[in-house]
């Protein structure tokens, strides 16, 4: 602890974090500062996965109420109203935000409300307070931003993800650009809540990364759902124009009219204006904070976690990172954190849950694999009536039968790859799967009753 600075750690962004960092750091009595220039909680709790996941839920009722009838339920109609649900998200927000503060303040951090920018390699400048403050350590946790596509004429026309969760009222149609986790799951949402829907995507399949055959079913029930999917397309404009308000226009000259434009082109690191020059900090070609394994910058007393430093954007993760470096720079126990086996979830219709290498990835990993595919209709839909299918995979490397990935698109996916996640971690093989014993009836149990391959692949040629 040196006096010659005001802080031990001062962290600019009170995403999950920098919350995580500082609220450690001071709890072991370091003096600790934290600057954040719009809400507290971050991307996840502001404006990501949490209450993008309170609108998911919303948009499933309508297809359960249709669901019911053939359980024998006879509901009266649905209705559904678009400013309760964002009253009530507001609520849980402003909870969760509340939370956050108060683990900081209950440690001793001190709060600013301020954008901090760097005016040195340990100075940081407050533009809310009008001063200058001076650190041992700096942690920059800022997160990331939308990408708005600059370039494309007219995408000062269409929103982000970020104004989709405090639009006034439910457009009646809507355009989505991107074929990412993002762009899926508002086009899930959407389609659910009655909206006519258009996905547009410049690649071949949606979802990329992923493993084809749970993509591929999701593309395929989002189609079955009522969302128009066109591949292979980008944007040229959009105009403030039409008989909805907007209009998009493709490079195949396809012209598309809808009432609004969601931009869900990625992310990007949020370090324009931060200053990061002034500290002499190394970025990389998308603004990406570079960092060495215990997150420290090219300036050692300079570090970063999550979003910003573009290595995995996942909540999780950045607070993983934030742990890993309270214990490497103030507990003396040198730790890096481990980004393998991370477990993912997608929250679209349906469900993706999913840890390790997709086969795509295997097949350039490893000479021979024995892949265990099943795709069968829940349960649930068959009362229902619904013609909507689940997709299991196992991917095990057949030199010593170890899993190496689980990839699942269906009801409850992410809530089994939580669990999935511990047992590959744990170097769980696939005969380790087949002795453990199946819960009937469930969809988990075809995790454990696949015993047969249904094909294998060897160096990286599929093998019937």
């Amino acid at each position: 602890m040196s006096e010659a600075y005001d802080y031990d750690l001062f962290v600019i962004g009170g995403g999950s974090g920098g919350v995580r960092a500082g609220r450690l750091a001071a709890g072991l009595g370091k003096r600790v500062g934290i600057a954040e220039e719009y809400r507290f909680g971050g991307t996840c709790v502001i404006r990501g996965c949490v209450p993008k996941k309170l609108f998911v839920y919303a948009s499933q009722f309508g297809k359960a109420f249709e669901d019911s009838a053939g359980f024998g339920w006879r509901a009266g109609p649905a209705e559904f109203d678009w400013p309760t649900l964002v009253a009530n998200k507001d609520t849980e927000v402003a909870r969760l935000e509340a939370l956050y503060r108060r683990g900081l303040e209950n440690n001793g951090a001190e709060i600013f409300e301020s954008r901090a920018v760097f005016e040195g390699p340990h100075e940081i400048h407050l533009l809310g307070q009008g001063r200058t403050v001076s650190a041992e350590r700096i942690l920059v946790a800022t997160g990331g931003v939308a990408n708005q596509l600059e370039s494309l004429p007219g995408h000062q026309h269409c929103i982000t993800s970020n104004e989709t969760f405090h639009l006034e009222s439910l457009p009646k149609a809507i355009v989505i650009y991107g074929g990412g986790y993002i762009a899926v799951e508002f086009a899930c949402i959407f389609a659910g809540l009655g909206v006519t829907t258009t996905l547009i995507y410049r690649g071949d399949h949606i979802l990329r990364g992923f493993d084809h055959d749970v993509s591929g079913l999701v593309q395929e029930t989002m189609i079955k759902r009522g969302v128009r999917v066109i591949l292979n397309r980008h944007f040229t404009e959009v105009e403030a124009s039409g008989i909805f308000g907007r209009r998009v226009k493709l490079d195949d000259g396809t012209v598309i009219d809808c009432e609004t434009v969601m931009l869900a082109a990625g992310r990007l690191p949020y370090t324009a204006g931060l200053g990061l020059e002034k500290a002499g900090v190394e970025t990389g070609h998308k603004g990406e904070i570079k960092v060495d394994p215990y997150s420290r910058s090219s300036v050692p007393f300079i570090l970063a976690v999550g979003d910003v430093t573009d290595r995995m954007a996942l909540t999780p993760v950045a607070i993983h990172e934030a742990m890993c470096l309270i214990e490497t720079e103030f507990r003396d126990n040198p730790t890096s954190p481990d980004h393998e086996l991370v477990p993912t979830a997608v929250f679209s219709q349906p469900e993706i849950g999913t840890v390790g290498l997709p086969e795509y990835a295997a097949c350039m990993e490893y000479e021979r694999l024995n892949i265990f595919l099943a795709r069968f209709t829940p349960m649930k839909n068959t009362l229902a009536g619904r013609d909507e299918k689940m997709v299991m995979k196992i991917i095990v490397d057949a030199d010593n039968d170890r899993v190496i990935g689980v990839h699942i698109a269906g009801p409850e996916a992410g809530e089994m790859a939580q669990t999935l996640a511990i047992a590959l971690k744990m170097g769980a093989t696939k005969a380790d799967f087949d002795r453990t014993m199946a819960l009937h009836p469930t969809a988990a149990e075809e995790l454990v009753t696949m015993y047969q391959p249904s094909y294998r692949i060897v160096n990286g040629e599929r093998v019937d």
